[in-house]
């Protein structure tokens, strides 16, 4: 296993593969980046949406390769602050090429679950998302072992097809 930080996850984001998978299993995040933004959603401002720019112009760039990036996040209803927030700003991510879908956390046993937030890239690659202990993302810890690419494939090929996509899950909540 090895670790992966800054222009080196750009790196693995650009190098050879055609799908990314992205499990997100926490309610909330603490990335210093989307602190100001969160606030603005919270207070009911309008938000400056420059912070996420980089993100998706990887995301478009990828995606018009051909690339498939797709993300499940696993939700607890009813939603924190911070979920609320997420799904405001997915449409630009969606809008970018990516694919997003949310999983109630009540809908699925965890044991069928990571303990981790984690990437998998063409099956085989497994990249586990690492935070500092006051939750800052600190880039990835990869590993090619087959054991948990295999286990990385099994919860994916399981999450996918049970989430809700963005917009049937944003239409239900509205209901």
């Amino acid at each position: 296993m090895y670790s992966l930080t800054g222009d080196q996850l750009d790196d693995l984001f650009r190098s050879s593969w055609r799908r990314a998978f992205h499990l997100e299993l926490q309610d909330t995040y603490a990335v210093s980046g989307e602190f100001e933004p969160l606030r603005q959603f919270l207070a009911g401002e309008p938000e400056v949406a420059s912070w996420q720019e980089s993100w998706l112009d990887l995301i478009r760039e990828l995606t018009g390769t051909g690339k498939v990036v797709q993300r499940v996040r696993v939700v607890t209803e009813p939603h924190t602050d911070y979920t609320r927030w997420a799904l405001s700003v997915s449409p630009r991510n969606i809008g970018a090429g990516e694919e997003i879908r949310w999983l109630p956390r009540h809908s699925i046993d965890v044991r069928q679950l990571t303990s981790d937030d984690y990437w998998l890239f063409d099956d085989h690659l497994a990249a586990f998302s690492v935070f500092t202990p006051s939750g800052e993302g600190a880039g990835f810890a990869v590993t090619t072992d087959p054991v948990i690419a295999a286990h990385f494939r099994a919860v994916r090929d399981r999450v996918w097809p049970a989430a809700v996509p963005h917009d049937e899950y944003t239409r239900a909540l509205h209901r």
